[in-house]
């Protein structure tokens, strides 16, 4: 029972953690454009993230992405130890690269993690390989689709809006930025509270065979209490905020105008609409780092700043492994003990 907690402790702390490192996604357009000021974004994008778990709950009927993360590994390969190795891995990883003002994936930081502890207990056979190609395919995938959807976006508003008064449509746009940064923020919290829900079900079942009082047969049993703590941590999270990230996403990857950051925003939102009916775990960093580039790149491409690009698709192909890695190295020095 003792090891079932801490491992709940720690993924809700993974999530309160997930929620100020993954707070610029949402609030870091609002912010550079100087509609909210910082405190009054993750005021706004708290709120919304929380507005997920009704929505989820109440409107989508059930949580499909936490039950993908929970198939990450299968069943007979999951252990507490396993789960417990993963979790330690994908703080220390998202601790880090926060640290290091890298929008990294949480969400990958902590499939990485799960697997490769997985992996280290039992082999490559104890994990579900086409899950985690699908997975790792919308780390490409993600930042296209968002690209894409933000650069047609772009030239039909333009198109409608080419006559105009600026003074006029910045006002509107400033406006409309806190819609799209509402909508933004309701996918954040569908997308990423999902998938610490998942880890905490798979731990669940684990426990269920040795007779752990809070252990459950499937995720279809899983208390109603692990939803609302899960949506509650990542919105006490992003209420902290994580402004070395809203630096990088806000300003160094491109300037972006009120205009622009409803685009990008809303090019986002819809993105990860999207991978929730597909029920895929998505990065909303990969996401809107992907709108962003896609909207700057409607001006001019030289208005990208590629080099911060690259550094970002650096760090975004090797969180899974890195973290994977990290979490074979955890549980190997937990067996040794």
């Amino acid at each position: 029972m003792e090891l079932l907690v801490i491992i709940i402790v720690l993924a809700l702390l993974f999530d309160f953690i997930n929620g100020f490192h993954d707070a610029a996604n949402s609030i870091a357009t609002i912010v550079s454009t100087k509609v909210l000021t910082p405190f009054q974004a993750v005021l706004w994008a708290a709120f919304f993230n929380f507005v997920a778990f009704w929505i989820a709950k109440h409107i989508i009927g059930g949580f499909g992405i936490a039950n993908t993360v929970s198939k990450t590994v299968y069943e007979e390969f999951i252990t507490l130890p396993v789960i417990l190795a993963g979790i330690i891995a994908a703080i220390i990883w998202n601790l880090l690269t926060w640290w290091k003002g890298i929008p990294s994936s949480s969400s990958h930081t902590l499939i990485g993690g799960f697997a490769g502890a997985a992996i280290m207990a039992s082999g490559f056979s104890a994990i579900h390989t086409s899950i985690i190609l699908k997975i790792a395919a919308f780390i490409f995938l993600a930042p296209i689709i968002g690209m894409t959807i933000a650069l047609l976006f772009t030239l039909i508003v333009l198109r409608i809006c080419k006559q105009a008064r600026p003074h006029r449509a910045e006002r509107w746009f400033r406006h409309l930025q806190l819609v799209s940064s509402a909508l933004f923020s309701i996918g954040h919290g569908l997308n990423d509270s999902q998938k610490v829900m998942g880890i905490i079900a798979a731990a669940m079942i684990a426990a269920h065979p040795l007779g752990i009082g809070l252990g459950i047969q499937s995720i279809d049993d899983m208390p109603e209490w692990v939803a609302f703590a899960c949506f509650t941590a990542i919105s006490l999270g992003t209420m902290s905020g994580g402004w070395k990230i809203v630096r990088t996403m806000g300003t160094r990857i491109t300037k972006v105008t009120p205009m622009e950051g409803m685009i990008a925003e809303t090019a986002g939102a819809f993105t990860l609409y999207l991978t929730e009916i597909l029920k895929i775990p998505v990065s909303t960093t990969h996401t809107i780092a992907g709108a962003i580039i896609g909207v700057g790149a409607t001006k001019r491409l030289s208005a990208v700043r590629w080099g911060v690009t690259k550094e970002l698709l650096t760090a975004w192909v090797l969180t899974i492994p890195v973290s994977a890695l990290l979490a074979a190295g955890v549980y190997g020095v937990m067996t040794l003990f």
